[in-house]
């Protein structure tokens, strides 16, 4: 049986707890729904509890509609004197304070999703080890194969070649014709590039890759700038950077109590 308590709100479920008693320890102030939110069950899943639908959960509808508010008093604002700035840095801080809260009740909800898609990701990576070697093996020993059926094959056509014109030249130091048939050696037949059973097929093709071998060489459309890097050394207060512009730009900073 499912136990219940009573608060100033109402009644509630213990093991939830009040969501509007919640709402007010985080300093935010209540709002009267017009219809009553129904809040989210936690289904077990494993062992996590996985929350959907946060759109009906009674303190992200809280958060949201003070949010609204938020807006509308942030759109509605007007700054022209000393005075105007305490009341604005009050919001930012309610502000901050708000993101704070739905940020850490959408982790509520995605955490627990987030945890069991990586356990099952790491499973499968283990499980998947074995066909995964057996695949990558069998490919390499196909291409090997067939690399080296091939370097045979130029192998053999190179010493014909060279058969060829060494008769040719012999031929020419005498009556120009050659005289005797060239010993030639058997050329091995082209590697097929496909092959076919009954269940499958698998063939060899050629794609293009790249390996960059001089960077400064490199035209600059296809130069990628390190902007996590470049962020890093300049705050770290490096004077200059070659083909960087290094500003200052004012920004606000909000800090809660």
């Amino acid at each position: 049986m499912t136990e219940k308590g009573r608060c100033k709100h109402g009644e509630f479920i213990l093991s939830e707890g009040c969501s509007l008693c919640v709402a007010e320890r985080v300093g935010l102030p209540l709002i009267e729904f017009d219809e009553p939110v129904v809040i989210t069950r936690a289904i077990p899943s494993g062992t996590a509890l996985v929350k959907i639908k946060p759109e009906t959960d009674i303190l992200v509808n809280q958060f949201y509609k003070e949010a609204l508010k938020a807006k509308e008093y942030a759109e509605a604002r007007v700054i022209i004197t000393v005075d105007d700035l305490a009341p604005a840095t009050d919001d930012l801080s309610l502000i901050a304070k708000l993101k704070k809260a739905m940020e850490e009740k959408r982790k509520e909800y995605v955490s627990p999703l987030q945890d069991h898609v990586k356990t099952v990701n790491d499973a499968f990576k283990t499980l998947m080890e074995p066909i995964e070697t057996a695949d990558t093996v069998t490919r390499n020993k196909i291409l090997a194969f067939t690399l080296k059926q091939k370097l045979i094959r130029e192998e053999q056509e190179k010493i014909n070649a060279l058969r060829l014109e060494a008769a040719k030249l012999d031929a020419a130091l005498h009556n120009g014709e050659i005289s005797e048939s060239v010993n030639l050696v058997e050329v091995m037949p082209s590697i097929p590039t496909t092959t076919r059973t009954d269940i499958g097929t698998s063939g060899i093709m050629t794609i293009r890759k790249y390996r960059v071998v001089n960077f400064a060489e490199l035209p600059d459309q296809y130069k990628i700038e390190n902007s996590a890097l470049l962020n890093k050394v300049v705050k770290a207060g490096i004077p200059s950077i070659p083909g960087v512009e290094i500003y200052n730009e004012e920004t606000l900073r909000v800090t809660t109590k």
